[in-house]
């Protein structure tokens, strides 16, 4: 019995020592795989979500107040007329870029919902205070005014948003 157990008890160590040894080399195989992996997706997605960023700061140049009332004259509309054309300007611009919200944190497009919101609500309020017989010119002088009043455009809170999350990015 103890000649079998001299002989068995060295074979039960090897076993158990390359069972260790196996289990750790494939163990380390499978992380070296799945970095190669995550590597591989970041050459791939990085790209992709700089182009958001790109994208998400286009439409809230696009849809600055500044920038949204240079594009779409108000010249030979009315106030309500113009209005529309710039509430549907915005609208139209936040929906072509809707699907960026993927690339991006929660916290980043929510700043960019933020924007479009007063913004819209900016000239919402302008149009509110216009006389009813109004020109669309006159409602871009009143939300220029109260741009040039002292708010602070909602867009550039949003583009600093963005800016600080591709930052963290590199």
């Amino acid at each position: 019995m103890i000649e079998l157990l001299k002989l068995t008890l060295p074979a039960l160590i090897i076993a158990g020592a390359m069972y260790l040894l196996v289990k750790n080399y494939l163990e380390k195989e499978q992380r070296v795989r799945a970095l190669e992996l995550r590597m591989k997706n970041a050459e791939t997605v990085l790209p992709i979500r700089l182009q958001a960023y790109e994208r998400i700061t286009l439409l809230l140049e696009r849809i600055s107040p500044g920038n949204l009332l240079l594009r779409i004259s108000g010249a030979g509309s009315t106030a309500t007329e113009y209005h529309r054309q710039l509430l549907s300007e915005i609208r139209e611009e936040f929906n072509h870029n809707l699907s960026q919200q993927v690339y991006m944190s929660d916290q980043a497009w929510q700043q960019v919902k933020q924007a479009r919101e007063e913004i819209v609500a900016l000239i919402n309020k302008a149009y509110q205070q216009m006389p009813d017989d109004a020109k669309g010119n006159d409602l871009a002088k009143r939300i220029l005014e109260t741009i040039l009043g002292g708010e602070q455009d909602p867009t550039a809170r949003a583009i600093s948003a963005i800016k600080q999350e591709i930052a963290q990015v590199f």
